[in-house]
């Protein structure tokens, strides 16, 4: 018995000696704590887009026990939609929410990894993102500027948008004063129309004034929320500008830095969760708003005519190779986009879509 006194004693010097020389984890003082600032392209709290960068937020608060805590800024809260990657790349914000093709006066080929017309689904890109070479790629293309790139939501196919001319040639494109972001952007300039860059907190207004005559958004949920039943008859699908556009987070590199590794990790990971979250939300959702923009406010709803979407598809093929040829870094980018879809056309022929149609 004193054998074992005498042990246990000896034992526990060393031990109470750790202790007191120990940060205490209860003790919040003493916890290390990092405070950041989010900035987004979209407005505040916005249903989908901006509730996701909340959920993002809370989300590494939460798992980092309070150790990271990130104060979310809407669309012009603390600068312009336009100026949110510039602001993260020179550190005057540790984080940023939006999505690439926003920044394609900046960096061309980042377009690929928001969205590319007649390109990839929600699902591909995941696959090309996290199994692929597409992340890779991605943080590749954002190093010089100081920036890590993560998908953090992704919209699924989107619709084709809204108008207040109908569409039944080509030829209606021409002249058309058109909201649309990106590669689409790009295509129905192509095409004989003007494409307008506006944040989402803009496209209502420019609607009702006239300013526009057509805005592509996202999705009926997303599309509910800015109300542009009321400034646009007909509502077209499907959304061949964005089959899966990508939101995207960035993060000021010396900022992930400066964090211990089990936080970068909390970061990376959570990042990958609001990616699953977001697209589920939006998948649950847009029935349900679609039917309320039937139904409720007698939205007319169109496809697009087959001949038109044919020569979208060309016009489209026609684009990316004007873009391979303005900025030399899409050319591997692009390499692997289009291998990766290749392949992943190829298994949904047998696949996902060999499925749809026998459910039908």
């Amino acid at each position: 018995m004193k054998r074992r006194k005498f042990i246990q004693q000896a034992g526990s010097l060393p031990i109470a000696a750790a202790l007191a020389t120990a940060p205490q984890v209860g003790n919040a003082a003493l916890i290390p704590e990092f405070r950041w600032t989010m900035v987004t392209t979209w407005p505040k709290n916005f249903p989908g887009f901006g509730m996701g960068a909340n959920f993002l937020a809370n989300l590494i608060n939460e798992m980092s026990g309070g150790r990271i805590q990130i104060s979310v800024y809407g669309a012009h809260e603390k600068v312009a939609p336009s100026e949110v990657f510039d602001t993260v790349s020179q550190g005057k914000a540790e984080m940023g929410h939006g999505a690439a093709f926003y920044w394609q006066d900046k960096v061309r080929a980042a377009q690929f990894f928001a969205a590319v017309p007649f390109g990839m689904t929600a699902q591909e890109m995941n696959a090309w993102l996290y199994q692929g070479r597409g992340l890779e790629l991605w943080q590749e293309l954002y190093a010089e500027y100081d920036l890590i790139p993560a998908a953090c939501g992704n919209t699924g196919v989107q619709m084709g948008g809204w108008f207040n001319r109908e569409i039944n040639s080509i030829e209606d494109f021409k002249g058309l004063k058109m909201r649309i972001p990106g590669l689409g952007g790009e295509v129905v300039k192509r095409l004989g129309a003007e494409p307008v860059l506006l944040s989402g907190d803009e496209i209502f207004r420019a609607l009702e004034q006239g300013e526009i005559e057509a805005a592509e958004w996202a999705a009926p949920y997303n599309d509910v929320a800015l109300g542009l039943y009321k400034v646009a008859k007909y509502y077209y699908y499907p959304g061949w500008h964005e089959p899966g556009t990508t939101i995207e987070c960035i993060v000021n590199k010396q900022a992930m830095n400066q964090l211990p590794k089990d936080l970068q990790l909390i970061v990376t990971n959570a990042m990958k969760v609001a990616n699953q979250e977001m697209l589920a939300e939006l998948t649950a959702k847009n029935h349900r708003a679609l039917e309320v923009l039937l139904k409720v406010h007698k939205v007319e709803l169109r496809p697009f005519p087959d001949e038109v979407l044919e020569q979208l598809r060309v016009a489209s093929h026609e684009v990316i190779q004007q873009e391979l040829e303005k900025d030399p870094r899409a050319v591997k980018i692009y390499e692997s986009f289009e291998n990766f879809r290749q392949q992943a056309m190829a298994w949904h022929d047998v696949s996902e879509r060999a499925y749809m149609l026998a459910r039908e």
